[in-house]
């Protein structure tokens, strides 16, 4: 926080905050948070974002009395959200939506109220706000994994049962690490059943994957899961690419006995040099954007689907430049159909990423955009799962509070 020691208060509130965390169920954090707003005088609701971000919904005891949900589109919430920067409300009170996110992962919106008079750009406004929000932030991340109170305020209607195994087993749909930022989206959100991804950075090297298993429903999240656990665990004995798509073919192959396959993209990224080396088993090609345009796909890197028997695999190669955003995507996206049965095509996921991209969003809210637009484009109704994943190298945004361009809330 620019060398600065924070105000005395703001000590107070963090230390209140992490005291009242220490041993709290991930359902009493907004309480928590609440708590120790009040001992700077302010006040703290907080907002979760639904599964298919989408509204965010106030959290806390009595939240709904406070608060109805918010649309993410169209309002000053959504803004902080989409966005990932502070937004000053508007009205006679004084209040600040502040992102809620651990690293660049979005859980949601804190509404800050603020006592009349205070200046919002003030150095020791922002550190309040930020040191808060920050905590609450990992503290959400870190205690999530030990209750549901905050998973069932975010479901709003029935998920399904292969839905429910898929997604324990993915990572965060957002991360971001020095040089890196990784984003993925799925749909249908609460039916999603045979699509993964899956990203680890390891000594400077960022690992990034995409799969999809055939079938639906249960059987193709077990093939979907067997896939995932192979290859995490070939990252894990440091094995390389060419071995790690050998070993997942071998297990899928056990797994599916040659009647069902999976096609996957699996690449590495070096987070100094920006060299990518990846191998693509049968799946689309993966996008290079360069300067906001879609310059190519990525061809090269081939073998076979896996589960139908070793294969060789050639490894492809491509070097990417500061602010490249490399997309991973399913044929669930592109294979999207209209009522008329027109697809929903290769030429629209690249208007979608182009359009996103020249208006400066981050990548998550690239891609929620993009999996809306395919929602919409099959009226709501996926024959197909979907996903897309996005890895942005080395654009500096992962150093601050948000990943849009141009945009220093804490300078």
């Amino acid at each position: 926080m620019g060398g600065r020691e924070p105000e005395p208060g703001v000590l107070d509130a963090t230390r209140d905050f992490l005291d009242r965390a220490h041993l709290a169920a991930p359902g009493e954090l907004p309480e928590a948070l609440a708590e120790a707003a009040r001992v700077i005088g302010w006040t703290a609701q907080v907002f979760l974002a639904d599964d298919e971000q989408r509204v965010l919904i106030p959290v806390g005891p009595h939240a709904e009395e406070v608060a109805a949900p918010l649309s993410i589109d169209g309002t000053l919430a959504g803004r902080a959200f989409r966005l990932l920067e502070p937004v000053q409300a508007h009205g006679d009170e004084v209040a600040l939506w502040v992102p809620l996110l651990d690293g660049v992962h979005r859980f949601g919106v804190v509404r800050f109220g603020l006592p009349a008079g205070t200046d919002v750009g003030s150095r020791a406004v922002k550190d309040a706000y930020r040191v808060l929000a920050e905590n609450a932030g990992h503290l959400f991340a870190a205690k999530s994994p030990y209750g549901d109170a905050l998973r069932r305020v975010t479901r709003l209607r029935r998920r399904s049962v292969e839905s429910e195994l898929l997604l324990d087993l993915l990572p965060p749909l957002t991360f971001g690490a020095w040089n890196i930022v990784v984003s993925a989206i799925l749909e249908p959100t609460y039916d999603v059943a045979a699509d993964a991804f899956d990203y680890s950075v390891i000594e400077g090297v960022a690992h990034l994957a995409v799969m999809d298993a055939t079938g639906h429903a249960l059987p193709g999240t077990m093939l979907a899961a067997v896939a995932l656990a192979a290859l995490r665990n070939s990252r894990r004995e440091s094995l390389d690419l060419a071995e790690t798509l050998g070993a997942m073919d071998r297990f899928v192959e056990l797994q599916g006995r040659r009647e069902s396959f999976v096609t996957a993209v699996v690449g590495e990224l070096d987070l100094q040099t920006g060299q990518l080396r990846y191998v693509n088993a049968g799946h689309p090609a993966p996008l290079l954007m360069r300067n906001g345009k879609v310059v190519k796909s990525l061809d090269d890197g081939r073998r076979a689907l896996l589960g139908l028997g070793e294969r060789a695999a050639t490894v492809g190669q491509e070097r990417l430049e500061p602010g490249d955003r490399v997309i991973f995507y399913t044929d669930g996206v592109t294979e999207a159909r209209a009522p008329d049965g027109t697809q929903f095509g290769l030429q629209r996921l690249v208007d979608q990423l182009e359009r996103s991209t020249a208006g400066g969003l981050p990548a998550p809210e690239t891609l929620r955009l993009v999996a809306r637009d395919v929602l919409e484009y099959q009226h709501g109704v996926l024959q197909d799962d979907a996903t897309l994943l996005v890895a942005e190298w080395s654009t500096g945004h992962e150093l601050g509070y948000t990943a849009a361009p141009g945009t220093e809330p804490y300078a």
